[in-house]
């Protein structure tokens, strides 16, 4: 890239900046491709997008707006793309480093954005109410990201503050950017491909968030990243810049260390939170009370009640890794303001998502749980953790993650393992060395169909009054289901066929969530 065009990019940090002419490719078009695309051609830009397929509906679109499309095979560089003489590529977070687009246009030294940095730079489109845009919270983690995003932002209004959960959670930033009735704050879901694509950048407007928080960190996406130490050093980017909290986990020395090397804004502090005795600058429980020890001044002699673990457990929220969540989204919360009472008021209607850690049923004394979004070996390491000696379904696509760990520390507790998805192999042979006394079933079927009903069946013969059947697949869908709410729903049903009963019939009453 010429000087010249440096310098326009690094002018271009304002909705309000002239972005008219400007050629821009996007790469992708699915809710992020298409949300970047129309943010780019109602800037005045010229866009061209490059899909391997679009739906419909957003090739309808894409003409509507003002852009262009291009649909095909991307195993290469197409001539179209080569021809187009883009400014920036813009990627969704699909596209891995080493993607021949990806590595074309870092080769043709073009400046390589993703949908995070744009938002980024338009985000003043609406302020608030003295000129400024909206704080942002960055949240990430191997595990975790999305409940905490959600409590964050549910604490956030509860506290009388206009938020919304975007990012990675499903709403583009560049949606709520766009909204015109602005907000107060944006709490933004990050993937570790997201932050990626930001670590690429270091103009004079780079991303500086009021609080951060990277929740934990296990094995995970290696197959994008390449490598472990590649996808830590991303996760690691979204303490950069940080103004005001830093928050970690105690109990992972990953992050710490994270927060240690970061660059951040002079005065930022940093806020530890585990299930153990806070310090004073951290947030934790003490004697079943969570409490926090870093946004009062009192802080060396005092704390301040957020809530209980009873109260949390009267909600089904006081698996050990759901209180570790609610107190990381409490002091993300704290750092703009929020009120202690706002937080227990948010916990009060707060739910999980389906299928994170859901009891589907409870019938003969059998308690059947989904947790099919434990898609990693660190998610389902929680759930097992939450009930201990379950009759443990596991399975599916592992993403380059040895499970064999998981299987050791975990597995060797579990009352039976029924193993599905097309990675069998690499499961049952991790419980014939790690855990040989525990029994093992495969669950063959290629069926879609057929296959949480043997799940099912298979469970209930090993099962006993007492005892947890637990969907915890510690690893991805795709091999035989359409997304991991599919694997799950298709568990539910297979026990309410199973039970003799529908969602809301014939089950025992839901039990409480495991106690700290």
């Amino acid at each position: 890239m010429s000087v010249a065009g440096a310098a326009r990019l690094d002018a271009l940090t304002s909705w309000h900046a002239d972005w008219s002419g400007l050629r821009v490719a996007v790469l992708g078009l699915s809710v992020t491709g298409f949300s970047v695309a129309d943010t780019l051609a109602e800037l005045g830009a010229e866009v061209l997008v490059v899909a391997e397929s679009a739906s419909d509906e957003y090739a309808r679109l894409i003409p509507v707006i003002g852009a262009r499309l291009w649909t095909g095979s991307l195993a290469d560089v197409p001539d179209e793309l080569r021809a187009f003489a883009a400014d920036v590529v813009v990627a969704s977070p699909g596209f891995p480093p080493h993607h021949p687009v990806i590595r074309w246009a870092q080769e043709e030294g073009i400046a390589l954005w993703g949908d995070i940095e744009l938002a980024w730079r338009v985000r003043d489109k609406v302020t608030r109410p003295g000129g400024t845009p909206a704080d942002w919270i960055l949240i990430t983690g191997t595990n975790g990201k999305t409940t905490t995003t959600q409590l964050t932002a549910a604490m956030l209004v509860a506290g009388g503050l206009r938020a919304a959960p975007v990012g990675n959670i499903g709403v583009p930033v560049l949606d709520a950017v766009r909204d015109p009735a602005g907000f107060d704050a944006l709490v933004v879901e990050l993937s570790s491909h997201q932050l990626w694509y930001l670590g690429l950048q270091s103009g004079p407007d780079h991303l500086s968030p009021h609080a951060a928080v990277c929740l934990n960190l296990a094995d995970d996406h290696l197959e994008w990243h390449g490598s472990f130490a590649a996808y830590r050093d991303a996760k690691a980017l979204v303490y950069e810049n940080t103004r005001v909290a830093c928050v970690y986990n105690k109990s992972d020395a990953a992050t710490r260390e994270m927060v240690e090397e970061a660059d951040v804004v002079e005065g930022c502090r940093a806020i530890g939170f585990d299930l153990g005795m806070p310090g004073p600058s951290d947030v934790g429980v003490v004697d079943g009370i969570l409490v926090d020890r870093a946004f009062l001044a009192e802080r060396h002699t005092s704390a301040l009640e957020l809530t209980t673990v009873d109260d949390l457990a009267a909600r089904g929220l006081a698996a050990p890794h759901v209180v570790a969540n609610i107190l990381a989204a409490s002091a993300l919360a704290r750092s703009l303001g929020v009120e202690p009472a706002a937080i227990r008021a948010a916990l009060q209607d707060f739910r999980l998502d389906p299928h994170r850690i859901e009891v589907v049923a409870v019938a003969g004394g059998i308690t059947w749980v989904d947790d099919s979004k434990a898609t990693n070996p660190h998610a389902a390491a929680s759930s097992l953790a939450a009930y201990p000696g379950a009759v443990w379904v596991v399975g599916g696509l592992l993403k380059g993650v040895d499970i064999a760990e998981l299987v050791a520390a975990r597995g060797a507790g579990a009352k039976a393992a029924i193993v599905i998805g097309v990675e069998r192999a690499d499961i049952t042979a991790a419980f014939a060395r790690h855990a040989p006394a525990v029994p093992v079933f495969e669950v063959d079927h290629t069926e879609t169909e057929d296959v949480m009903a043997q799940v099912v069946d298979l469970a209930a013969g090993i099962a006993r009054d007492g005892d947890v059947v637990l969907l915890a697949p510690a690893a991805a869908s795709f091999d035989q289901f359409a997304s991991y709410a599919d694997r799950g729903h298709r568990f539910a049903a297979a026990v309410h066929e199973r039970i003799g009963g529908g969602p809301d019939g014939h089950t025992d009453d839901r039990p409480h969530s495991p106690r700290l």
